[in-house]
């Protein structure tokens, strides 16, 4: 599969292209980023300096099925589900593709995000569809 991931550095107002990445380095990247160190530093920023929560987002771009992930404290964190949908218009009279299809889950833990990350690697977009509504 081909993927690809962007990070959202809270203090950097342009959001930084990681690019192409190998679907085996997805948890290494993701277990990487300074999560806490970076929730530290924005709890004594002034609000100015903050442009985002910090976010990776990855992307399977052969199905353009994605996940972005944001820390909100230590504890908890937003799961993002992007992918393409079928969706009903005017009164589910019609149906339109939706190419950016998008919900969210709060209150997530760390290891929610490892499993749903885990999903997007393995393709197991069910899982991801019924845990993300």
């Amino acid at each position: 599969m081909n993927f690809r991931a962007s990070f959202c550095d809270p203090f950097k107002p342009d959001i930084i292209e990681i690019g192409k990445i190998e679907q085996e380095k997805i948890l290494e990247t993701f277990h990487k980023i300074p999560w806490s160190d970076l929730l530290a530093k924005m709890k004594t920023a002034k609000q100015s300096e903050i442009f985002y929560s910090p976010s990776l987002e990855i992307e399977n771009r052969d199905n353009k099925n994605g996940l972005s992930v944001s820390a909100i404290d230590g504890t908890e964190w937003y799961i993002f589900y992007k992918r393409p949908k079928l969706v009903k218009k005017f009164f589910g009279l019609t149906e339109k593709m939706d190419n950016d299809y998008l919900t969210d889950i709060q209150g997530q833990t760390e290891n929610d995000v490892i499993e749903c990350l885990n999903a997007l690697i393995k393709n197991d977009l069910q899982f991801l569809e019924n845990k993300i509504k």
